[in-house]
């Protein structure tokens, strides 16, 4: 009987700690893709794309964006759906990726979708900008058109290549009211990036054009030391994976420096997202590994991120386990 007891008790304890440190993916109640994490007042907010296409479903369906947060990088906690392209009067379509960011006490909401056929575009992709007093929304349609329509790009490969922006503002470049400069990065078969003005929905200059080694979609762009980095989803063999470049200024030139994680398990695509918290580095991806999963029902991962001495990163261990709490 002793024996019995405590066979079950063991196995009771092991199942207790497999499930403990099988974090990834950290999202299990929604499909949710292309993370967009960044850290105010000591908090994570996770921006991410919804996935709620059918299994049997050959396209995206993607009708908001959802926000999470966490204080230990494990516990998860869903803040709602603050925005979608109905926010916009001029969009039309799914809820691409998406990138947040915070500049004096206002959140600036940076989307992907569709533009409708009228005066300002013939259609296509479009980027737009939403703006809110808190990190969980609700958010607001900011200049009451698109930031970026097709017809703004010359290098258009096809309807759909101003999707993806990523926002990065320079502390060390200083604007004249001593503001940091921002940055805007997007694009798909080709990066396209500009200047904005220090009101955050307002290009400043002209739109400039990159062509990274394998470059696809998604860029990140973010300062570590005394470098910048981009990161982007690039050419696989079979799907994509993330590759990355080295800069001394967010305008380039950038120096290509390899693949830090491979392809992901049952998802054609992957997007990266990269925050520092309470002295750690944590990248983000998704994958299409839980149940009914697949590349329009994807899942978002964190896993650590390392960096070698000369500031290149290490390779990005894929894991089931993610990553520890923090306090």
């Amino acid at each position: 009987m002793k024996t019995a007891i405590k066979f079950f008790f063991t196995l009771a304890i092991t199942l207790i700690t497999q499930i403990g440190f099988c974090q990834n993916p950290i999202i299990r109640d929604f499909f949710t893709a292309d993370p967009a994490p960044i850290v105010h007042n000591d908090i994570v907010y996770l921006y991410t794309s919804h996935d709620t296409a059918s299994v049997e479903s050959k396209n995206y369906e993607m009708k908001d964006w959802l926000v999470f947060s966490s204080t230990d990088m494990v516990n998860w906690e869903y803040q709602g759906a603050p925005i979608s392209p109905k926010t916009f009067s001029w969009a039309t379509g799914d809820a691409y990726a998406a990138h947040c960011t915070e500049r004096d006490g206002k959140f600036y909401f940076y989307v992907s979708t569709f533009h409708k056929e009228d005066e300002n575009s013939k259609g296509g992709a479009a980027i737009g900008v939403a703006v809110s007093d808190n990190p969980t929304g609700p958010f607001v349609d900011a200049i009451g058109k698109a930031l970026v329509v097709n017809e703004m790009t010359t290098d258009n490969k096809h309807g759909w290549d101003d999707i993806d922006p990523a926002v990065f503002i320079d502390d060390d470049a200083r604007l004249p009211d001593g503001q940091g400069q921002a940055y805007i990065y997007w694009g798909n078969g080709s990066l396209k990036w500009a200047k904005l003005k220090d009101n955050m929905i307002e290009m400043d200059g002209e739109i400039n054009y990159l062509n990274p080694e394998n470059f696809i979609e998604g860029p990140w762009v973010y300062k570590r030391n005394d470098l910048y980095y981009l990161l982007y989803a690039s050419k696989g063999e079979k799907a994509e994976q993330i590759d990355y470049c080295i800069a001394t200024s967010p305008e380039g030139p950038w120096e290509h420096k390899g693949v830090i994680m491979e392809s992901v398990p049952n998802s054609f695509t992957v997007h990266p997202g990269v925050v520092t918290y309470k002295g750690n580095d944590y990248f983000f991806y998704h994958n299409g590994v839980l149940p009914t999963g697949g590349s329009y029902r994807r899942s978002i991962c964190v896993d650590y991120m390392y960096y070698n001495e000369d500031g290149t990163i290490q390779k990005v261990i894929q894991t089931e386990e993610g990553v520890g709490a923090v306090e």
